[in-house]
């Protein structure tokens, strides 16, 4: 097993004009996530990297105007959902980061909803009412709960995933007895190391699809 510490980097847009809503930018964290996942390509020793250690630390940072130019001549790739945008980078070295991502801002990262989302659609990422989450930590929060998602997946529903565009619906549970039910039924529930905001081993995201009930969460 890899013993160095590999992390994830998402980069959200937010200009001050035109900041996008909280929903669409947690949706938008977890497809880029699932895109990578999906076709690695050029990256897939850097994903191996990440996912031998046995964590999948994520860490989201935002950026606007000249940051996000910046950001965007990096490698990696954009994911545009509704009024989101949201770019993956391949995985870096927890101590390594480029110049130009280590500058971004980290804590702090806060967005609403000016509406209520639409109808869910499977697969749906259910957020513990009983947390609370800035926006990147949540974001990064539901990109795990994406990965869980699609380890949870064979191939098959990786498949008829994919042809849905990797789309997945970011909700919060309406009760914390709702969330818990949805514990306790089996399926992919992230588990927070404790890095940063909540305590470690908090439930913070469950996802719910007719597929992944009592489904083991490693391929």
């Amino acid at each position: 097993m890899n013993s160095e510490l590999y992390v994830l980097p998402l980069v959200v847009r937010i200009e001050r004009a035109a900041p996008p809503e909280r929903t669409d930018a947690l949706e938008a964290a977890a497809m880029a996530v699932l895109g990578l996942l999906d076709d690695p390509g050029e990256w897939t020793a850097e994903l191996h990297a990440w996912q031998s250690t046995g964590k999948i630390r994520k860490v989201v940072r935002r950026a606007r105007g000249a940051e996000w130019r910046r950001a965007v001549a990096l490698p990696g790739r954009t994911v545009e959902h509704r009024t989101a945008q949201v770019r993956v980078h391949p995985p870096v070295p927890l101590d390594d980061w480029p110049r130009d991502l280590a500058r971004l801002q980290v804590s702090g990262t806060e967005l609403t909803d000016t509406a209520g989302p639409g109808p869910a659609q499977p697969p749906v990422l259910w957020a513990n009412p009983a947390l609370e989450m800035s926006a990147g930590k949540a974001m990064a929060q539901a990109g795990h709960a994406a990965q869980l998602a699609w380890w949870a997946s064979d191939a098959g529903e990786r498949a008829a995933w994919r042809e849905r565009g990797l789309a997945v619906s970011v909700r919060t549970a309406a009760a914390r007895d709702d969330f818990d039910a949805l514990v306790a039924a089996g399926l992919p529930v992230v588990r927070d190391a404790g890095f940063t905001e909540i305590e470690p081993g908090s439930c913070t995201f469950v996802a719910d699809a007719p597929w992944l009930a009592g489904r083991v969460t490693r391929p």
